[in-house]
């Protein structure tokens, strides 16, 4: 059998990741709205979004700027000491608001010539004349600030009106009529409603982005580098690795441009979230590390240190268990997250292309062999090893189900996790190349993408069937769907 169990791992070798094995990095944490002022906006609007760089979003996009006294002053509880126009509450959303702990909200406002900016007074209040915006924001692409507020701007650095940014204009999107079917569009699915597509190529450094059913991109972002990883979050921002490239970049989904660049000590490579936790990991095979994120601040949390060069991650559904394969050895291993990264290893099996665990099985295929063993996450126990589609290069859990996908004849194979019984074969006919099935958060929607054919295909994983194969310009390594959001300069 391909599988091979070594005689200690029969014993579960494990070992646990001292502190020694991981190193704890001192993030430098972007200016963190207070809680007490968070707590105050939320009274009147519930769901503000206090992003990390200190921006603030109300739910109707209406955004304000934080101005930062030299010290922020400790009354017993927050509120109102002026505003303009004057007499306003809160909910009113004045165009500025100074609290009681000379705290100053600065509403972002569009002048006659379609320029944003902040409101205008000859004789600003000292509150706004000592006051500084955080020094790492994102601030609206040429923002206009008034000659007398100049010095609260420190050294932030604001982008003109006419800098590019990374957004490339398309040609307008061209939606192909879709055969096959008696839907006419993709919109007739209510899963697939108000999305955006985001689509990544082995043969473009850009990131496209597609409306639904859309051959031609809207619009791309720009990137310099070939991407790696890219990964959503909160349908708010993109995390992107590029090959050559020592950061993590996050894209702010509402202003289209790089909002931060998260650097590592060594390139880093794929990226899981764990939206429950709000913790991205990133591997980096060249230094044998996993890199965490915190999501909430955009800092590096850790710097896990673990055997072998990491590649094919897998998170566990509940986010207690981070798998990876060392591409050098042939070694699958588990790490307990929340076991004092305790260090499990599991056996070897060659060319390893995906990594699933459901049920306290661990589900492993092998690219070149076509083959799927089956082990006992307990026992570190074979259960099984079986024949499996040819070129088997992604799988996915679902339902008490796996989803093999196989890229050789363009096939998927369906496996009851019950039984461990192959009980479906279903073939794509693209006669490409698959590459990922993907499938989109709270949806029973998958897309299938392929690195051969300029094509995707959308099928449903409720009754296991084919729903559209859509056309689209460059052949895609990855599609991130996320809900379409207001942009800020609209």
């Amino acid at each position: 059998m391909v599988w091979e169990v070594k005689q200690i791992a029969k014993a579960v070798k494990c070992w646990i990741i001292a502190a020694a094995l991981f190193a704890f990095i001192s993030p430098c944490f972007a200016a963190k709205i207070p809680d007490n002022i968070q707590q105050f906006i939320n009274k009147d609007f519930p769901k503000t979004d206090f992003r990390f760089d200190g921006v603030i979003i109300l739910p109707d996009n209406t955004v304000y700027l934080p101005l930062f006294p030299a010290k922020i002053l400790k009354p017993e509880s927050i509120g109102i000491k002026q505003t303009f126009p004057s007499g306003k509450k809160l909910s009113d959303k004045p165009n500025i608001v100074i609290l009681n702990n000379d705290f100053v909200l600065l509403k972002v406002l569009t002048d006659t010539h379609g320029n944003k900016t902040i409101y205008k007074m000859a004789n600003p209040p000292v509150e706004l004349r000592t006051g500084l915006l955080p020094q790492d924001m994102l601030v609206p692409k040429g923002l206009v600030i008034p000659e007398n507020l100049k010095a609260i701007v420190g050294n932030l650095e604001i982008k003109t009106v006419n800098d590019p940014g990374i957004r490339v204009e398309n040609a307008k999107p061209v939606v192909t009529k879709l055969s096959g079917s008696t839907l006419k569009t993709l919109s007739q699915i209510p899963a697939l409603k108000n999305k955006n597509f985001y689509v990544s190529s082995p043969y473009s450094k850009n990131i496209q982005v597609l409306n639904l059913g859309a051959k031609t991109p809207e619009y791309s972002l720009a990137q310099n580098n070939v991407p790696i990883s890219i990964k959503a979050y909160k349908d708010k921002f993109l995390l992107v690795t590029a090959f050559e490239k020592p950061s993590i970049d996050v894209i702010s989904l509402a202003d289209d441009q790089i909002i931060k660049q998260i650097y590592t000590k060594s390139q880093p490579d794929e990226i899981i979230i764990d939206n429950n936790k709000n913790i991205a990991y990133i591997s980096s095979p060249e230094s044998s590390s996993i890199y965490t994120v915190n999501l909430e601040t955009m800092t590096l949390s850790k710097q896990i240190k673990i055997t072998g060069m990491c590649e094919k991650l897998y998170l566990s559904d509940d986010g207690t268990k981070l798998f990876y394969y060392d591409k050098k050895t042939r070694d699958i291993w588990a790490i307990e997250l929340d076991n004092n990264y305790l260090l499990k290893e599991i056996g070897k099996f060659p060319n390893v292309s995906k990594i699933v665990y459901t049920n306290d099985k661990i589900y492993i295929t092998s690219r070149t062999k076509n083959r799927l063993a089956i082990i006992d996450y307990n026992t570190i126990g074979l259960i099984a090893e079986v024949e499996i589609c040819e070129k088997p290069i992604d799988m996915l859990a679902f339902h008490e189900r796996i989803y093999v996908l196989g890229a050789g004849d363009n096939s998927i194979q369906v496996i009851d996790t019950k039984t461990d019984a192959v009980t479906d074969s279903i073939y794509l006919n693209t006669n490409g190349f698959s590459t990922k099935i993907n499938r989109i958060d709270n949806t029973n929607i998958a897309l299938i993408t392929d690195t051969k054919t300029a094509l995707y295909t959308v099928f449903d994983l409720g009754t296991n069937k084919v729903i559209k194969t859509i056309p689209i310009d460059i052949p895609a390594n990855t599609i991130v769907v996320t809900e379409k959001i207001k942009k800020f300069d609209k």
